[in-house]
């Protein structure tokens, strides 16, 4: 099984651990530190041996921060944590503050004193977070002050060694385009930003540009590496060489030279030295990084990733590959949800027995086309009841429940496949459901389905799509705190930009690009609802008496909505054809491969209503 039930932070030991980092500050001069979630790729999951945060406080999110100060500490969480972080968090080492009420800097701010010294690593901040953390410090006569050995890392002990999974090559089938091609196309971007090189730090960007998968972070297939891309003259990669076989190390050194990640910061002395103009994203790079190169001489051109919108637009082998996965993935949902119908009633499924049972219906779909499941593409989310409305609730065995009668089940899941990465989330009732827990699911519905049916210009961004999702649950007084939908990346990262449906998505929609589809609704100790499919963006064809070009969206993900929590009543015709439609579609790819007993579930499950 790929999923962990027993990892999570250790609530006990939070008070101790923080002490003995406020003594090491001590020794170090320091007033406070800053620890941040990241590594020194800036992922967004990262390796036993980068959690540091999870460490020291007992929070196990995938995103947030910490501060300690001498005589305070606080956990910063954005809405999808706050109750996991505060069941986590012990409150007498420190107290958990909403992101968007207190971001850190105004947090940190009101309590330092002119001469305060802060210290942060700078292997684990970007160099826009350094600056902007920097000058809140400044602002009040405090100063963020760089260490060059991060405390936390003196004080754990046991602390897990750094991975080494072994890289392979992603073939180019699959990828749909080679590697020379694929560093042609960014050597055109640095030309077009007068910039002699591109500093890469993020593991999917190297993982794209060099067509190689690894297994040093759970469920990400991109190996821990940096690179060096010139305008002119062959790449640099950065790399554990225990990673390589010879065949990969072979084929990599034909398209680049293969170096350690030691050598990084010489490599980077000797092409800034030359005054040359390096292209680095200040909301990517380390600042440890971005400050070399201004130190040895170079001109630091600040910019976006030209890999990232490259990566974004999946060409006709990734999407076909995608939706191969989709197809496999969604047989596997459906043989779980006929399941999970056939069990419940017993009372005797948990939310750990509903994933692990998940994972074996994967597993077996991927069998059956012969493509194996390589991972799930994150930890599950599976809460029932209350547990549901913890948005990213992940389960251990201290908190699993029974799915109990008349309740909500809500399910997030995702299989990483060579040919495509997938991310799905179905509600299901368990037993009867109430008046407001149908009225809430099927305005959660409607906002997703106002999302698939839409059909907008070319230049479109996500922040305008966000919108339609919301409007259902505004009318009744509603809203999430989360985005609508994310990018997914193609046997990559299952969170990927720079595209979003999202109150900050400001990146134009392009086709090729593939994003989530997931509105929410969550009552706190009650139930939690999320209905989440992915779509690739395509061009539409032309609205009669139209003057701009159109684009829409395909939706990938095959599985049934659960017909129980629909009120028909509250739906508007074109919004039942498009549940309608979708469901027979579902039927269609999923019925001849399904045994006598789940084929007739899902007659049912995919009702004309």
């Amino acid at each position: 099984m790929f999923q962990i039930f027993d990892v999570r932070g250790d609530r006990a030991a939070s008070a101790g651990r923080i002490a003995a980092l406020r003594d090491r500050l001590k020794e170090e001069n320091l007033d406070g530190f800053v620890v941040p979630h990241a590594d020194e790729h800036q992922s967004e999951y990262l390796p036993p041996s980068a959690e540091r945060l999870a460490w020291l406080t007992g929070f196990t999110g995938s995103a947030g921060s910490a501060i300690v100060l001498h005589d305070e500490a606080a956990v910063f969480v954005d809405g999808r944590y706050t109750l996991q972080a505060t069941a986590e968090v012990d409150p007498a080492a420190a107290s958990v503050v909403a992101v968007a009420e207190t971001p850190p800097g105004k947090w940190l701010s009101a309590r330092l004193r002119p001469g305060d010294r802060v210290g942060y690593d700078p292997w684990l901040f970007t160099l826009a977070e350094a600056r902007k953390l920097g000058k809140r410090c400044a602002d009040v006569g405090a100063s963020l002050v760089p260490v060059t050995a991060n405390p936390i890392d003196a004080i754990w002990t046991r602390r897990p060694a750094a991975p080494l999974g072994p890289v392979e090559l992603h073939p180019q089938g699959l990828a749909g385009e080679g590697i020379p091609d694929k560093l042609r196309r960014i050597a055109t971007r640095l030309g077009e930003k007068k910039a002699d090189a591109l500093l890469l730090a993020h593991a999917d960007a190297i993982a794209w540009t060099f067509n190689i998968r690894g297994s040093d972070v759970a469920h990400n297939a991109a190996p821990l590496a940096f690179a060096i891309i010139r305008r002119e003259g062959r790449p640099q990669l950065f790399i554990d060489a225990r990673k390589l076989s010879n065949a990969v190390r072979s084929a990599l050194a034909d398209v680049a030279d293969i170096a350690e990640p030691s050598a990084l910061l010489a490599a980077i002395e000797a092409e800034a030295g030359s005054k040359r103009r390096v292209l680095a994203d200040p909301e990517g790079i380390p600042a440890a990084l971005g400050d070399r190169v201004t130190t040895a001489g170079g001109v630091l051109v600040e910019g976006e990733d030209p890999t990232a919108l490259l990566k974004a637009r999946k060409n006709t082998a990734e999407i076909d590959g995608a939706r191969r996965a989709h197809l496999r993935d969604g047989l596997a949902l459906v043989r779980f949800l006929a399941w999970l119908d056939r069990e419940s009633p017993r009372g005797e499924v948990d939310e750990i027995g509903a994933i692990e049972a998940l994972e074996r219906f994967r597993i077996a779909a991927a069998h059956d086309d012969g493509s194996a499941l390589v991972d799930i593409s994150f930890d599950t989310m599976a809460g029932s009841g209350p547990n549901g409305a913890i948005i990213h609730y992940r389960v251990n065995r201290a908190t699993n429940r029974k799915l109990d009668q008349d309740s909500l089940f809500l399910i997030d899941s995702g299989g990483q496949y060579r040919d495509g990465t997938t991310d799905v989330t179905r509600t299901v009732a368990i037993g009867t459901p109430t008046a407001e827990m149908r009225d809430r699911f099927t305005r959660v519905l409607r906002g997703h389905i106002g999302v698939a049916r839409a059909r907008f210009p070319a230049g479109t961004s996500g922040v305008q799509i966000d919108v339609l999702a919301r409007i259902p649950q505004w009318e009744a007084g509603l809203d999430y705190d989360h985005g609508t939908g994310h990018g997914v990346g193609s046997f990559l990262s299952v969170h990927e930009g720079p595209q979003r449906l999202s109150k900050t998505g400001h990146v134009a929609l392009e086709p090729g690009m593939i994003l989530s589809n997931e509105p929410g609704s969550y009552r706190t100790g009650a139930y939690g609802i999320r209905i989440e499919n992915l779509m690739v963006v395509t061009p539409a064809a032309a609205i009669p008496g139209g003057e701009r070009p159109m684009l829409g969206f395909e939706t990938l993900t095959l599985a049934p909505i659960d017909l129980r929590l629909v009120d028909a009543a509250q739906m508007t015709r074109p919004e039942r054809d498009w549940l309608n439609a979708y469901h027979a579609r579902v039927r269609a790819a999923h019925a001849k491969r399904l045994s006598p007993e789940d084929r007739a579930w899902l007659e049912d499950a995919t009702r004309a209503i």
